[in-house]
C-alpha cells in the first residue's frame, strides 16, 4: 500500500544543544506527544534489536525496533517494522539545525507504511493530525522551558501527593531542620517531591540536583539519606551496564547485590565492581507520591548521554559525520567486535579522522582530533556494523556505592545495610587510616579504668567529628584503634591533622593524648565482617603496619598517598610543618617500603619562610 510521508519544521528560542535534552530523551518525548506506554511483557531483545508493543485503542501494536542513530546534538532516527496492528513501517528522523539568528530549527519527518485497509485510514488522522499537535506542544513547552531557566519538568500543582502525604512532609521539615539542614535546601527537595514530573521522580540523582541547585553535593546527598529515614524518600541500588551505562538492574537493598549481573538491553554479563556499576539513586516513598513507572521508550539518545554518535553500516561502506566533541578520550567500537578503537580530542587536534572495523583487531593507532572533527566511519567486514562513538570517562554525577559506604551519616543512618554473607566487590582506589592511642595502656594504670575509658570514648568522638567534616567515614574501632576510610587523600590529612591537634591541646585541663596515625591509597574490596561493610586486602594491612610505625607526634603516610597532587599542594601551604621520607620495612612484609613523616616544626627547625625548606627540595 502507498507510504505516507510527513515533514514537520518548529522553530525556537533555545539552541540546538538545550533542544536535544527534550526532544532526543525519547522516553519522555514520546509520553509528551501523546503515544502509549509500552506493555512489558512484550519487551524482549532480539541480537541488537529490540521487541516492543503497546495497545492503542484496545488494539495490540507490536514491532521489531533496530537501535537508534544519532549525531549528538543535530540528529537521531529510528526505524520500527511492526509485527501486528496497523502499520507495516514507520522511519523517523529528527534533525536539530542551528538558526542563523540564535535557536533551532527542528524538523521532524515520518514515513509511515500501512499494512492494511485500516492503517491507510488511521494514520493520516493519528499521525498526521494528532501526532504533529502532540509535537508541536512538547517542543513549545520544552523551548520555554529551557529559555526560562527551568531546572526540572514540573507538574501543574501538587494533585499527585498521596493523601495526608502533607502533615508527613511538614514533620519531617520540623525533624531535618531540628538536625541541621538548610530550611531552603529541604523546601527545594520537598517542591520537587511534590511538583516533578514523574520521570524525574522515578530516580532521583541528588547530585544532579545538587548542580541544579547550587549547593553542596555532599549536603544534599546527606538530606536525601536523612529524608529516607523520615519516611520521605525510599532508596534503591541501582546496577550499571558498564556498555550502555544505564541500570540494567534496581534493588532496594546492598544485601541482593550479586558479582554477576546480566544487561537485557546489551546482552552481556558483566562483573559488579562499587567504585562504578553500583549507583545509589532515590524515588519518593508511596506514603508521600505514587510513581508509576511506566516506559514509553527504551532506546533514544538520552538512554546513553555518554555516546555521543550511534551509526549503522552495510558491509564494505563507509560514511563520514561532523560532530561537536567535549575535550577528552573517546573509543569507537562495534557490538559485533570484540573491544574498539580509542581517540582523544582537544582544541589542537587533527580536523579528521578515519576509524576502520575490518576482519582482524581494532588498530592500536590513537587519533588525535580537535573539537569539531570530521569522522568517517568504514566497515570493511562481511557483516552488518553499528558504530558506537562513546565518551571514555564516567561522568562524576552518580552516587557510587564505593562513595556511599564511606560517608559516616549513611553508616550512621543505615547501619543494617551490609553485603551478601561471602560477597566480595571491588571499591577502586580509597584511602585508609589507622590511628592508635599512643600509651593507653599506662593511661589505665594510671587515672583508673573508669576515667580513662572516658577519655578514649572522647577522643573517638574528636576523630569521629574530624572524619565527619571532611566527607569520610569510621569503619569500626578495634580497642582504641580506629579505622576510617576516605575518598579523597587530602580529606584524610586534614581530618587527621585536626583530630591530632584537638587531641594535644584539650579542654578542662585534662592531659594530652599523643594519636598515632598510618594512611595509606590503594585498591580494597568491600566485605561483610559481622554484619557489617568493611574492608579487606593488602591495602588495609598496609595501612595498619604504618600506624605501628608513628610515634603519636607525627602523621605517617606511603608513598602512594604522598604523590597524590591535593595532598601536596595542601601540605605546601601549611607552614608549620615539615615532612621527610625514610625507608622501613613493615611488620610482616619483607621489602623495605618508603613513608612520609610529617609533622609541626620544632623550634629549631620553624622556616624563615612561607615554604618548608624540605618540601621545597622534596617537591
Amino acid at each position: 500500500m502507498s507510504e505516507f510521508n510527513y515533514k514537520w519544521e518548529f522553530d525556537t528560542l533555545a539552541p540546538p544543544e538545550a533542544m536535544w535534552t527534550r526532544v532526543a530523551d525519547t522516553n519522555r518525548f514520546n509520553r509528551d506527544t501523546g503515544v502509549p506506554a509500552l506493555t512489558p511483557g512484550v519487551i524482549r531483545q532480539h541480537g541488537a534489536d529490540r521487541h516492543l508493543g503497546f495497545r492503542f485503542l484496545g488494539i495490540p501494536v507490536e514491532w521489531d525496533e533496530e537501535p537508534f542513530e544519532w549525531t549528538r546534538p543535530f540528529r537521531y532516527g529510528v526505524i520500527r517494522r511492526y509485527t501486528r496492528g496497523p502499520l507495516r513501517e514507520l522511519v523517523i528522523r529528527v534533525e536539530l539545525q542551528r538558526r542563523e539568528n540564535g535557536g533551532a530549527r527542528i524538523i521532524y519527518s515520518a514515513r509511515a507504511t500501512p499494512r492494511n485497509f485500516l492503517g491507510a485510514l488511521a494514520i493520516p488522522v493519528q499521525i498526521g493530525l494528532l501526532t504533529r499537535r502532540g509535537i508541536e506542544q512538547a517542543v513549545r513547552r520544552y523551548d520555554k522551558e529551557l529559555t526560562a531557566g527551568s531546572p526540572t519538568h514540573v507538574t501543574a500543582d501538587s494533585l499527585a501527593l498521596t493523601p495526608g502525604a502533607r502533615p508527613r512532609l511538614d514533620a519531617a521539615r520540623t525533624n531535618l531542620v531540628a538536625q541541621g539542614f538548610s530550611p531552603a535546601l529541604i523546601d527545594l527537595l520537598f517542591e520537587h517531591i511534590t511538583y516533578a514530573d514523574e520521570l524525574e521522580l522515578a530516580r532521583i540523582r541528588p547530585y544532579r540536583l545538587a548542580d541544579a541547585w547550587g549547593a553542596a553535593r555532599r549536603e544534599v546527598l546527606e538530606l536525601c539519606l536523612h529524608a529516607t529515614r523520615q519516611g520521605i524518600l525510599d532508596l534503591e541500588w541501582d546496577l550499571l551496564c558498564p556498555l550502555c551505562r544505564g541500570p540494567s538492574t534496581q534493588l532496594e537493598s546492598l544485601n541482593a547485590v550479586q558479582k554477576d549481573v546480566h544487561c537485557d538491553s546489551c546482552n552481556i554479563d558483566y562483573r559488579v565492581n562499587f567504585d562504578r556499576s553500583v549507583e545509589l539513586s532515590f524515588l519518593p516513598n508511596p506514603a508521600v507520591r505514587s510513581i508509576n513507572r511506566r516506559v514509553y521508550c527504551v532506546g533514544g539518545p538520552q538512554v546513553t548521554p555518554h555516546i555521543f554518535a550511534q551509526h549503522h553500516l552495510p558491509p564494505r561502506t563507509q560514511a563520514t559525520i561532523a560532530i561537536p566533541l567535549e575535550a577528552g578520550r573517546y573509543r569507537v567500537r562495534t557490538p559485533q567486535k570484540r573491544g574498539g578503537q580509542f581517540l582523544d580530542a582537544d582544541p589542537q587536534g587533527a580536523p579528521e579522522a578515519m576509524l576502520r572495523a575490518d576482519e582482524d583487531d581494532w588498530s592500536d593507532r590513537e587519533p588525535h582530533v580537535n573539537l569539531e572533527p570530521h569522522l568517517t566511519f568504514e566497515n570493511a567486514t562481511a557483516q552488518d556494523q553499528l558504530f558506537i562513538l562513546e565518551r571514555w570517562a564516567w561522568s562524576d554525577d552518580s552516587v557510587t556505592a564505593a562513595d556511599v559506604i564511606a560517608l559516616q551519616a549513611f553508616r550512621d543512618l543505615f547501619a543494617d545495610e551490609a553485603l551478601r554473607a561471602g560477597e566480595q566487590f571491588s571499591v577502586g582506589s580509597l584511602t585508609l587510616v589507622f590511628t592508635d592511642l599512643k600509651r593507653s595502656t599506662e593511661m589505665y594504670r594510671e587515672i583508673g579504668d573508669a576515667p580513662a575509658f572516658g577519655r578514649v570514648l572522647n577522643h573517638f568522638e574528636v576523630i569521629r567529628n574530624a572524619v565527619q567534616r571532611e566527607d569520610g567515614a569510621v569503619v569500626k574501632t578495634m580497642g582504641d584503634a580506629v579505622m576510617v576510610v576516605f575518598r579523597r587523600p587530602v580529606n584524610a590529612l586534614r581530618a587527621m591533622y585536626s583530630a591530632q591537634r584537638a587531641l594535644e591541646n584539650p579542654a578542662n585541663r585534662v592531659a594530652p593524648l599523643l594519636l598515632k596515625v598510618g594512611i595509606h591509597t590503594g585498591t580494597c574490596i568491600a566485605v561483610n565482617l559481622n554484619n557489617r561493610l568493611d574492608y579487606f586486602g593488602s591495602t588495609v594491612n598496609i595501612t595498619a603496619r604504618i600506624a605501628g610505625v608513628s610515634d603519636g607526634t607525627d602523621i605517617l603516610v606511603s608513598d602512594a598517598f604522598w604523590n597524590d597532587s591535593e595532598v601536596l599542594k595542601w601540605i605546601s601551604s601549611q607552614t608549620e610543618l615539615q615532612a621527610t621520607s625514610f625507608e622501613t620495612r613493615l611488620r610482616g612484609f619483607q621489602e623495605l617500603t618508603r613513608l612520609w613523616r610529617i609533622s609541626q616544626h620544632t623550634s629549631d627547625t620553624a622556616p624563615q619562610n612561607k615554604t618548608p625548606p624540605n618540601l621545597a627540595n622534596d617537591f
